[in-house]
């Protein structure tokens, strides 16, 4: 739940007037669910390949997805991500990717460079681009692999842990179109605003209680990385 609501809040609140978003993946909605609370955004566009996933979550998850898949915003197109990426001519302030585990037969193919290049096209002017990177059923090359392969388009990329008291198994990495300047006082006003309650109950409800301790998650940056991804392969 903490990942699946970071991927959501984090970069709808780093951008600073986010209106559109693509979400790569429904999975059980939680991410674009999160999104579906910020007041500011007017259309979430979710890519699924699997036609049966939205309606067995519509039941299962509603409650936790805040029924993202009814919300008049929400637009589900049913295309693979690579394919939808490379040839739609829309573009967005956020994309999200939060694709099954690399390792899995076909979703490699959304941790390339190609496909990153292809996001990167698509993001408006200063849109931000946002990429789960799994810690568990993998290995410490792979990780250096994906995260060095995504600086490759977004190399003032920061990186962000899910982790609870020093332990966590994933994180979220997030490139911007622009220069990576955030300002912490702007995201606690826009928390502290009255349409800000339903994401300041969400973000309570995974243990981070202010846009601080949201933004404590932080672990480094691309500059940070460069020792570290010395040996990585693109």
């Amino acid at each position: 739940m903490r990942i699946q609501r970071m991927l959501g809040h984090l970069p709808a609140l780093l951008h600073p007037h986010p209106r559109s978003v693509l979400v790569v993946g429904f999975g059980a909605g939680v991410t674009a669910g999160s999104l579906v609370i910020h007041p500011e955004i007017e259309h979430i566009r979710i890519c699924e390949l699997e036609h049966l996933v939205p309606k067995a979550n519509s039941v299962f998850f509603r409650e936790e997805n805040n029924d993202v898949g009814s919300n008049p915003r929400t637009e589900i197109v049913y295309d693979d991500a690579r394919h939808y990426i490379l040839t739609t001519k829309d573009s967005f302030d956020i994309i999200t990717s939060d694709p099954i585990a690399p390792w899995v037969r076909g979703s490699a193919n959304l941790y390339t460079t190609e496909y990153y290049e292809q996001c990167k096209r698509h993001l408006a002017p200063g849109g931000v681009m946002v990429q789960w990177v799994p810690f568990y059923e993998t290995d410490a090359a792979s990780v250096k692999n994906e995260i060095a392969t995504f600086l490759r388009f977004f190399p003032d990329a920061t990186l962000w842990s899910n982790d609870i008291d020093g332990e966590g198994y994933d994180s979220v990495i997030i490139g911007m179109n622009d220069s990576p300047t955030i300002d912490v006082d702007e995201i606690q006003h826009r928390l502290e605003r009255p349409d800000y309650r339903a994401v300041v109950r969400s973000l309570s409800e995974i243990g981070l209680n202010s846009g601080l301790e949201l933004l404590a998650t932080y672990a480094g940056g691309g500059p940070d990385l460069q020792a570290y991804l010395g040996d990585a392969q693109i």
